[in-house]
């Protein structure tokens, strides 16, 4: 698929356009801080664009203030007293120093980190970030199993990774779907969305009415979930400006 790009500002909101092989315009407005960003087909010039981006101001600037709004934990030092999310509850790390294999436990309220003594903090942090792929890993196989009957799908291949834009992406053309490792600190019921969101583009890829009008039929609360997904808070060191 061939594309381009280019750089609009309208109202004072920086806007990037790519334009795209594809048949109809789509507006996203993604975390951390509201960026803006526009696929276009390849046949609609700047004007057109920017028309679109006008239309939708009151949709985007609802979506930049909610997404600006949104707490936001600093970087994780991996000390004792740290809160951490898990499946949307907030825990206090408690870091035990002993000798042996390093793991998380959950207890109650709180984290326990078992690790040897001297673990660096990058260290814990990359051993958090291997519970939560484990945490989300053994959650998705009974939800992909309950909703493949239900939207008489298969879902041959998913993996989980980090994404900076994105709870979830399909490849439409091999099925494929990706989970972002985030989706383990928020409630389960976010993460079921996503999963059914992701299943949906099977029929759908686009975000417009088409996809709406499946995802109500498919998960009457669907956008309650999202709603909750979205105003759930977010780590700084997850999310990059740039992309």
């Amino acid at each position: 698929m061939s594309t381009s790009s280019a750089y609009l500002t309208v109202s004072g909101i920086d806007v990037d356009v790519v334009y795209k092989d594809i048949k109809n315009l789509h507006i996203g407005v993604y975390p951390p801080y509201g960026r803006v960003r526009v696929a276009a087909p390849q046949r609609l010039d700047e004007d057109r664009v920017r028309l679109a981006v006008i239309q939708r101001l009151p949709w985007i600037k609802k979506q930049r203030k909610q997404l600006q709004e949104v707490e936001r934990q600093s970087e994780r030092e991996m000390v004792t007293g740290e809160s951490h999310y898990v499946w949307g509850v907030r825990h206090r790390l408690r870091v035990i120093e002993r000798p042996g294999r390093a793991h998380f436990e959950v207890d109650g309220e709180r984290l326990l980190l078992y690790t040897p003594a001297g673990t660096s903090a990058e260290r814990r942090r990359i051993l958090l970030d291997r519970w939560y792929r484990h945490q989300i890993r053994a959650a998705i196989p009974d939800l992909i199993a309950l909703w493949e009957p239900i939207l008489n799908v298969s879902v041959p291949r998913w993996s989980i990774r980090r994404m900076k834009t994105k709870w979830g992406s399909c490849n439409r053309e091999t099925g494929h779907i990706w989970f972002n490792v985030e989706l383990a600190k928020k409630h389960p019921d976010c993460l079921e969305y996503i999963v059914v969101h992701e299943m949906m583009h099977y029929f759908e890829r686009n975000h417009g009415d088409r996809f709406a009008k499946l995802m109500d039929g498919a998960m009457s609360d669907w956008q309650s979930r999202r709603d909750r997904l979205n105003g759930a808070p977010l780590g700084d060191e997850t999310w990059d400006r740039q992309l």
